[in-house]
């Protein structure tokens, strides 16, 4: 089993924040594969579906981003759930907008979804960075990532969260190389 993370904030006020794009990402997954409708388990909304053969779970913790953990944590325990097949899909300051990198483990980089999620289950899980840019001062990123994508934001997140939803199957399989390399190349394609 195979669980697939999105990081965001919960309601109306913050789904189109770029603190959410984790949440997107994984809502353009269950969708493509028509995932099971939400339901409200874990302290998040828990959708269920298959990716090839395998059993693929999507969670968006409700708990807001400080406390990501502690839903996630719930989640992967009651599931057995290895770290390696927990792959959390979240914003990235230090990536230029529509680039994606992942990684297995790490530092937090100051994120606190991240934070949380090393807390309750350690730092040994599969991370999808989502390049949302910098706003090029320290100062200024809390306002940054807390405000809805610009309009002219469309032109990369709509291909590539269409992209990542596409090659979803290369996670799945544990090719995270060339789940990177297809979604580069869709979102090439698209400029």
């Amino acid at each position: 089993m195979i669980l697939f993370v999105g990081l965001g904030n919960p309601g109306k006020s913050y789904q189109n924040h770029r603190h959410n794009v984790g949440y997107m990402a994984v809502d353009a997954i269950a969708d493509a594969f028509s995932f099971s409708t939400p339901k409200s388990k874990f302290q998040g909304q828990i959708r269920e579906g298959k990716i090839g053969t395998n059993k693929v779970l999507v969670l968006k913790p409700e708990t807001y981003m400080n406390l990501s953990g502690q839903s996630v944590g719930e989640a992967a325990r009651f599931y057995k759930v290895p770290l390696d097949k927990v792959i959390v899909f979240h914003d990235e300051l230090d990536l230029a907008p529509g680039k994606i990198r992942v990684k297995l483990g790490g530092g937090v980089a100051g994120h606190n979804g991240l934070r949380s999620l090393a807390s309750h289950l350690g730092e040994n899980f599969r991370r999808v960075r989502i390049g949302i840019g910098h706003p090029g001062d320290k100062a200024l990123v809390h306002n940054y990532v807390l405000s809805n994508f610009a309009r002219r934001d469309k032109t990369w997140v709509e291909p590539l969260l269409d992209a990542i939803s596409k090659s979803a199957a290369f996670l799945v399989k544990g090719e995270d190389e060339r789940f990177m390399t297809d979604v580069a190349l869709q979102t090439k394609a698209e400029k």
